[in-house]
């Protein structure tokens, strides 16, 4: 068998109250779980019934949209974060499930959804698009604003989009154990809330600033039946190593997966699950443009600049790459623009270059815009737009120039979000709050030229659990953080230095610093250099 991706040694075994097949309180086995979902099936086609009226008889989509099969250039591989050869299928087996490793990588446009997931889906499919008139009129802008609210989910945000579906693909291999890291804690309650409906254990390392600071979420997965555990920990090697070198380190999304990743690729019965960055991540979340297409359709209008928050990405991939489609049929022609914090500026600030997506590199090397994996940003509110890197295929996409890309500092987020809140009623997360603040400044923009644009933006959750980063803010205690372009750069110093040639054949991959050949692959046409 080929070198293994995931040099771990086997000692780390799975924290979880449970082993094989012994089931917690409140988790039900397969049959049980059969007559529930009968029992209370009359009860929730009521409720989708309703919902469905407010949605304009919109219906749930029944494929995801790849936005690979329609890019004229072909986004770079991931590299073996050993040998930097592309990565084969075997080499991710440790962590994925088959049908997982398959969406990664495909190229076909469409993916039919289970109906399994679809099933659990309607407990909050499709999301209400909401028109946002009294925010209208606090601005006195001639534009008309609309925001696709994800936060009706159970777990209050759009991450259980994709924690279902990758939480069943385990379950239909039979895996019996799931691990992952989380920022904010909505991706880790997503992931706990779908192991409670198919029975897996499930086990998070959470970001210290945010475990500290949003004990609600966390109370939130361990009703769920997850084990929750700050990272860095003393439990895996990796959570040791950075906590020698730094007990008070605040924590990181890189550090957290380093974390999960060591565990799952340690122990055969356990899968790892990541909540944002990768490609069947984000294909999961176009059910959100997907549906905000057809009722845009439904309410007459169509956008002209599409808004989204980016962390990993997600979010914004889950509004934006459907229009994206539409845009390069030559359909529609909005401005599509990511926002992020501008203390984690990964796609405004960053490099774009192969880089690890985990602090101990025990994750394949991914082509993206990176502030390098060593990056430990300030404890910002926004807990989960503090990743390193961005997605590699948004990153592509922003490199082609089908998108751009700003950053707004904290004030300025909430400043928005309070006005969000005091004209619309919703108290957004604090990730959201940067596209409302973007959103905001184009509506003020249209209020000086007297343009009556329409704006489309992606409310991805609630902020239910995070009125502490509120508290602060309306008591003057939340303050704008500095920028180190130093920090930066001793955190790019350490990404690997490759080459990679495009040429009509394919590309090839050399190591600059060892200056030697690593690989060459088939799949990119277009010839040019990049780092």
């Amino acid at each position: 068998m080929a070198q293994s991706l995931f040099m771990i040694t086997p000692r780390v075994r799975l924290h979880s109250s449970l082993q094989g097949d012994e089931l917690r309180p409140g988790f039900f086995s397969s049959n049980d779980r059969s007559c529930i979902l009968k029992l209370s099936s009359n009860c929730r086609a009521t409720a989708q019934a309703a919902h469905k009226s407010d949605s304009k008889g919109i219906e749930i989509p029944r494929q995801w949209y790849n936005l690979i099969a329609d890019l004229p250039v072909k986004p770079p591989p991931p590299l073996h974060p050993t040998t930097f050869e592309p990565a084969k299928p075997e080499d991710l087996s440790p962590l994925f499930p088959d049908e997982l490793i398959k969406q990664e990588a495909t190229n076909d446009r469409f993916i039919d959804i289970p109906e399994e997931v679809i099933d659990v889906y309607r407990l909050w499919r499709p999301t209400p698009l909401i028109r946002a008139k009294r925010l209208e009129k606090l601005l006195d802008t001639p534009a008309r604003i609309y925001y696709k609210y994800e936060g009706v989910s159970p777990a209050g945000s759009h991450k259980p989009n994709t924690a279902v579906p990758q939480v069943w693909y385990n379950a239909q291999q039979g895996v019996k154990n799931v691990v992952t890291e989380t920022g904010a804690g909505q991706w880790g309650s997503s992931l706990a809330f779908a192991c409670s409906l198919f029975g897996l254990n499930c086990e998070v390392w959470q970001v210290r600033a945010s475990y500290d600071q949003k004990p609600y979420r966390k109370l939130m997965m361990q009703t769920w039946g997850a084990k929750v555990h700050p990272s860095p920990s003393s439990i895996t090697e990796a959570g040791r190593r950075i906590l020698e070198k730094d007990p008070s380190t605040p924590g990181s999304l890189g550090i957290a997966i380093s974390e999960a990743v060591e565990v799952a690729a340690a122990n055969a019965d356990t899968k790892y699950c990541l909540g944002s960055v990768l490609n069947h991540v984000l294909l999961h979340q176009t059910v959100i443009g997907e549906e905000c297409i057809k009722q845009m359709e439904a309410m007459g209008d169509t956008p002209d600049v599409i808004i989204g928050c980016t962390g990993g990405g997600s979010n914004f991939a889950g509004i934006a790459f459907p229009f994206i489609r539409e845009k390069l049929n030559g359909k529609i022609n909005p401005v599509i623009r990511a926002v992020e914090p501008a203390a984690c500026p990964s796609l405004t600030k960053g490099v774009y270059a192969y880089d690890y997506g985990d602090t101990a590199r025990l994750t394949p090397l991914m082509k993206m815009h990176t502030l390098g994996h060593d990056f430990v940003p300030d404890p910002i509110h926004a807990g989960g737009l503090r990743y390193h890197g961005m997605a590699p295929l948004i990153s592509h996409v922003y490199e082609l120039g089908y998108m751009e890309a700003i950053s707004i500092p904290q004030t300025e987020c909430f400043e928005g979000a309070i006005q969000f809140a005091r004209s619309e009623g919703l108290i957004p997360a604090p990730e959201p709050t940067h596209a409302i603040a973007a959103t905001i400044r184009e509506a003020l923009r249209c209020r000086e030229t007297g343009e009556s644009k329409v704006i489309l933006m992606a409310m991805c959750g609630h902020g239910h659990f995070d009125l502490p980063a509120y508290e602060n803010y309306l008591q003057g205690g939340l303050v704008d953080l500095s920028f180190s372009e130093e920090k930066i750069q001793a955190s790019l110093a350490n990404i690997p230095r490759l080459a990679v040639f495009h040429r009509r054949a394919g590309f090839v991959i050399f190591n600059i610093d060892d200056n030697f050949l690593i690989g060459k692959t088939e799949n990119l046409t277009q010839e040019e250099i990049i780092r």
